[in-house]
């Protein structure tokens, strides 16, 4: 049955004020509790919880939950969904998950370079095992130093630093909502 009436009453401020606190802490509207109320009290299926009790709600995944947000926060969100290559409320969705599971999710896009990274460090670790054991060989390779392996691992071990520091801003990141540099 559709809501298509509306009911008004005036109250004084100190029951305004009750019921404002009330409907805060069901997490309701003061227009819902109200409808609840008038509900409960014509006999019909709303039921107001108890005071300690959270209200009870469906859980259908992929339910759309509507967010008030300033102007200014919806600036702000757009900026971060933006650089995160992100719909703002796909941003979000995954914020408010990793907030509440202690999750840092990595976007498709930061995920996907740092797998390359990781190929590239394979790919460059195959071919300094395969210069090793050309250069252990009775006859070695010509050009092959030691200067030069020890270059390459210092190019490996500073890729692999850039990655920490990658991962370790990444969740950072989720939690404060920008990347805190300390360079």
């Amino acid at each position: 049955m559709g809501a298509d009436q509306f009911i008004a009453a005036r109250v004084s401020s100190e029951t305004k004020s009750r019921l404002r606190s009330l409907a805060a802490k069901r997490q309701l509207s003061e227009s819902a509790l109200l409808k609840d109320l008038v509900e409960l009290a014509l006999g019909g299926s709303a039921s107001p919880e108890s005071d300690d009790e959270v209200p009870e709600t469906k859980m259908v995944r992929g339910a759309r939950l509507y967010v008030r947000l300033r102007p200014d926060d919806q600036l702000l969100l757009a900026e971060r969904a933006a650089a995160r290559r992100m719909a703002a409320a796909t941003y979000v969705s995954v914020l408010v998950r990793a907030h509440l599971r202690h999750l840092a999710p990595l976007p498709h896009d930061e995920l996907r370079a740092l797998n390359r990274a990781v190929a590239e460090l394979g790919a460059i670790g195959r071919n300094l095992n395969q210069i090793a054991r050309a250069t252990h060989r009775p006859a070695p390779v010509a050009g092959a130093h030691p200067v030069e392996f020890k270059a390459m691992l210092r190019v490996c071990e500073a890729l692999r630093d850039h990655v920490k520091v990658l991962l370790r801003e990444n969740a950072v990141s989720w939690k404060v909502g920008y990347v805190e540099t300390h360079r």
